[in-house]
């Protein structure tokens, strides 16, 4: 399988391929769109331990001279934990999560609550809807921005922003520079405002890390690191989330008995939200990585500077680790899987993103319990992609 072989099988079957390829050659070599080599690294056991391997560098310095032709951020976006190491992301990462905080996540709750019901009373009495651009992808780019402090007045240009770099439209080349343009601009407006005028937000809080540095001078963030941050967790706390909801959404649309099991019992939902991103996370695959040395995975030797991908969404599917992977157990325990990642490169954001969930689904299934399918299943479009999982489109009606 070529890395961008996007067969109309892989992208509505693409667990099929991964099991052929875990049973086959869990560790398989491709090549990718830049004709150089690509390993890919299929079984949970493998991923999991390489996850949390320092050998495996996300510094693009490590890999191939050159490998790379495709779309680069610039310096202002691309100082992000994403393609750092240590000892610049333990830094990083440990400046953040003084503010990114299990307690900040949690007083989200109502306001998040109180966005999902707005947006299900505008879309209530229609009786049909297309419940990507209607819910679950404003949803959480205003979580996000609740977060962060951004005004409602701006939040739907991030929205436009963000989709612009992850769907790239062929026939307007410049529309994702541009964006990126945009986005700089915008954010960078908005840390001098929060500067002037401080508030309890997240951004605000990051911008007293940066700006007050420790007795050394050096326990801080750069301009770019801090603009790299607020576009971190904006792009990647909004793409994964909304293809999350999709998909979890079009499981229980699948499955009559558990979207009863669920509407009857709600308490369930926040328990079954980590089975959900087991059973189909937005990530197929982890970000890149680069073997600072010849390194041995799964008893394979892959050399040094080669890209290697972690296949998450087959490890989430290895029945060596979970039995029956390809079906929903709302009461399995599904700690372990690796949805959010695992080891020093865990998400950040791993709880907003479950927050998110747990809310998108119990407020969707107490609103509308005769929620159902509005189209052929068959017709249903995933977006062109082997790197996130997630529905262009999700027709419903209620």
């Amino acid at each position: 399988m070529a890395l961008d072989d996007l067969t109309h099988e892989f992208l509505t079957r693409p667990y099929a391929v991964y099991d052929r390829l875990r049973e086959s050659t869990p560790v398989h070599r491709t090549v990718g769109p830049d004709g150089l080599p690509v390993w890919i690294v299929t079984r949970y056991d493998d991923v999991r331990e390489a996850l949390a391997n320092p050998q495996l560098s996300l510094d693009k310095r490590n890999g191939t001279p050159g490998g790379y032709r495709g779309f680069r951020l610039p310096p202002a976006l691309d100082a992000n934990l994403l393609n750092m190491d240590a000892p610049d992301h333990t830094r990083i990462r440990r400046l953040v999560t003084k503010t990114f905080t299990a307690r900040r996540i949690e007083q989200l709750r109502e306001p998040i609550r109180h966005i999902a019901d707005e947006l299900l009373d505008g879309i209530a009495t229609d009786g049909q809807t297309e419940l990507i651009a209607s819910y679950a992808a404003p949803l959480p780019i205003n979580a996000i921005c609740e977060l962060l402090g951004v005004p409602r007045e701006a939040r739907r240009d991030f929205r436009v922003w963000t989709d612009a770099l992850l769907l790239p439209d062929p026939a307007r080349p410049d529309a994702a520079r541009n964006a990126v343009g945009q986005l700089i601009a915008y954010v960078r407006d908005l840390l001098e405002h929060k500067r002037r005028e401080p508030a309890d937000d997240l951004l605000s809080a990051l911008i007293a890390v940066r700006d007050e540095p420790g007795p050394d001078g050096t326990d801080r963030l750069s301009e770019d690191e801090l603009t790299s941050l607020v576009f971190l967790i904006l792009f990647v706390g909004y793409e994964n989330t909304v293809h999350v909801i999709g998909t979890s959404v079009l499981a229980l649309l699948r499955d009559p008995r558990l979207f009863a099991e669920l509407r009857q019992n709600p308490v369930k939902v926040a328990a079954a939200v980590d089975e959900f991103m087991r059973y189909e996370g937005s990530a197929l695959l982890a970000i890149r990585r680069f073997p600072i040395v010849d390194l041995t995975i799964g008893g394979v030797t892959v050399p040094a500077g080669e890209t290697v991908m972690l296949c998450l969404a087959a490890a989430n599917r290895d029945p060596s680790r979970f039995p029956e992977p390809d079906r929903i157990d709302l009461d399995r325990d599904a700690q372990g899987h690796v949805a959010l990642g695992h080891g020093l490169h865990h998400c950040l954001g791993a709880h907003l993103a479950r927050l998110e969930l747990e809310i998108a689904l119990t407020a969707l299934l107490e609103r509308f319990p005769l929620l159902a399918l509005n189209t052929d299943e068959g017709s249903l479009r995933w977006r062109p992609s082997i790197r996130s999982r997630g529905l262009l489109a999700l027709p419903v009606r209620y």
